[in-house]
């Protein structure tokens, strides 16, 4: 089988069927569906039931909210797919979407993920997501959000694919592991990205691959929320930790404590500073109890280790213009 899509849900209602739909559609028929339910209360879940029955359909029913990297994990440990492509149940793929994945992923055995050209739904000109990146002062960022999408035409290499809508090739996924369970939501495909990385494969983005999103409709986090919040606190925190070495987290640790302390002035300035902290604490208490998952070091990786280090001092660049000139930040 040549790929298996995997739907994580939870209240998905208004958006979840026509998501599925969008999948079944799709040109290349190659694949299995796993829709992965994490407790909806909603009508959502006896949508995700009436598939039931459809031959290489399946559906999984959490009875609660196991977060994202868990529900995603039990689609992958069910899946037969020679790739994984994740996907959004806010999301929405034309017709040929899966098949442009496909096919950027066979260009190199090297690539490890494939990522969609996310547009956002409702203003269909703009896009939400061309491939993630980390900075030298440790934000994890979206290329394009907000930006005109016939921008991003040009297939490249990306730092980090987002899981909303991407492909992965399932037998690297068996050599370096799956999405880190210790991050609930949020950061956990860069955490995976940035791991491949630095083992030496590639993540790309793929503009032929597109998808409408509505972005934040199952958390309502559109930009930030409390439970949000929560997650950044937390998973800001870890992502550096585990995926630099020592050595470059001794190079980066002023970048990164400034990096983290804007973070928490700005998030105490919008009023989820209590969210935040308590994100921070529980960062630690992975930390204290061993839990991190940090992936040893490897001499041979060191020319990985060193492009990841030039590419997010460079990535200081179009963070700083976006959030400068193009969506200045607002602490209000």
């Amino acid at each position: 089988m040549k790929a298996t899509v995997i739907i994580p849900n939870i209240n998905g209602k208004g958006w979840l069927r026509d998501s599925i739909e969008s999948v079944l559609a799709q040109t290349e028929q190659d694949f299995e569906l796993i829709v992965v339910d994490n407790g909806s209360t909603d009508e959502s879940l006896a949508e995700a039931r009436s598939y039931c029955g459809r031959p290489g359909f399946t559906l999984i029913e959490n009875g609660e909210n196991t977060g994202f990297s868990h529900a995603v994990n039990q689609g992958i440990a069910r899946a037969k797919g020679e790739y994984v492509v994740l996907f959004n149940n806010d999301a929405f793929a034309e017709p040929d979407w899966l098949a442009e994945l496909i096919r950027a992923a066979e260009a190199d055995r090297r690539i490890f993920a494939v990522q969609s050209l996310m547009i956002r739904h409702f203003e269909r000109d703009l896009a939400d997501d061309a491939g993630d990146y980390v900075t030298w002062m440790g934000f994890a960022c979206k290329t394009g959000d907000g930006r005109r999408a016939s921008r991003y035409t040009r297939p490249r290499r990306i730092f980090s694919a987002c899981g909303g809508a991407s492909l992965y090739r399932k037998s690297i996924l068996d050599e370096i592991g799956v999405f880190d369970e210790n991050f609930f939501a949020y950061f956990e495909d860069v955490d995976l990205s940035w791991r491949a990385n630095n083992a030496g494969y590639k993540c790309v983005f793929c503009p032929a691959a597109r998808c409408y999103h509505i972005c934040g409709a199952s958390t309502g986090a559109v930009r930030y929320n409390a439970f949000k919040s929560r997650q950044s606190g937390r998973n800001s925190l870890l992502l550096p930790l585990k995926n630099q070495p020592a050595l470059m987290l001794a190079v980066n640790a002023l970048p990164l404590a400034a990096g983290y302390l804007l973070k928490c002035w700005k998030f105490h300035r919008q009023g989820f500073g209590d969210a935040w902290d308590a994100g921070m604490r529980e960062a630690i208490a992975i930390l204290r109890a061993g839990r991190l998952g940090k992936r040893p070091f490897r001499l041979r990786d060191t020319p990985h280790y060193l492009l990841m280090e030039l590419w997010m001092i460079w990535n200081m660049a179009p963070y700083l213009w976006y959030r400068l000139v193009v969506v200045p930040l607002k602490l209000k």
